[in-house]
């Protein structure tokens, strides 16, 4: 092969890769511009969002007042830009789903792109399920627990509960993102059971790991009480189960295809 034999494939190789890398760079230009829409929707209701944010904590004390401390000077106000920059990011991720969709969309076949769909549905209607499980039953209790700590009584030492602005934000954070990733799991499989890496019978035989593994990534994620150690563990428990399920869907679905294709070129 000559030198000007190479030049020229390298001509026809480069016109596609600089349209994909201009059409990356268009789709990401929306995504920062949808994130940076929000950003500043979100910092003018910054305090709400965090008052918001605060529900748990007030449903773990009752009717009694919360105090709530910042110790650095500039504390309060990066925790109100971090809020902005959460609330933006949750704002924009179906703008950001979208863009992804359609950069890599071109490149699917028909059935593929059906066949994707449902995943992009999914992933966030799950992650809100996780969300909405630490907001409404583990955070309240957790907290309960915490609060149960304190030494009130008449005696001379009194050891009081008075939570840090960013501390508070970072916990409540950390446990909706951990719940909202473990939420993802039947998601996570059947795209790994539609790449051939595991099966529903696979799966079925690792059960008894599952629940060693479930259990000691739900004791990591989650404060050190047992109700919120099984809150996550249970519902993560019976996502393994569906995802099972749901992988033998996939196989089903891909053996009735193979069964349909090999009748077609039999006919041919």
């Amino acid at each position: 092969m000559t030198v000007a034999k190479i030049d020229e494939d390298l001509d026809h190789t480069k016109a596609p890769l600089i349209e994909h890398l201009i059409e990356l760079r268009r789709r990401l230009i929306y995504c920062m511009f949808a994130l940076f829409f929000f950003f500043v929707f979100c910092y003018f209701f910054r305090q709400d969002i965090y008052n918001f944010l605060l529900v748990p904590y007030k449903l773990a004390v009752g009717d009694r007042k919360i105090d709530m401390i910042y110790t650095a000077p500039q504390e309060f106000f990066f925790t109100q830009v971090k809020v902005s920059f959460l609330g933006a990011l949750a704002l924009s991720s179906p703008v950001i789903a979208f863009q992804l969709y359609m950069f890599v969309a071109p490149g699917l076949y028909k059935n593929e792109r059906s066949a994707f769909l449902p995943y992009l549905f999914a992933t966030p209607i799950l992650f809100i399920m996780g969300g909405a499980l630490v907001f409404l039953v583990v955070m309240p209790l957790a907290l309960q627990f915490f609060l149960s700590m304190q030494q009130l009584g008449e005696g001379q030492v009194q050891i009081q509960l008075t939570p840090r602005v960013s501390e508070y934000l970072n916990f409540i954070t950390t446990l909706i993102t951990g719940f909202g990733l473990c939420f993802q799991l039947p998601v996570v499989l059947t795209l790994l059971a539609r790449a051939g890496i595991v099966s529903s019978d696979w799966l079925r035989k690792q059960w008894r790991y599952a629940i060693v593994l479930i259990f000691a990534l739900a004791a990591l994620l989650t404060p050190p009480d047992l109700f919120s150690q099984v809150s996550l563990a249970i519902p993560t428990l019976l996502l393994y189960e569906l995802s099972i399920y749901s992988v033998k869907l996939e196989e089903r679905q891909r053996a009735a295809a193979e069964k349909a294709r090999a009748a077609e070129e039999d006919k041919s």
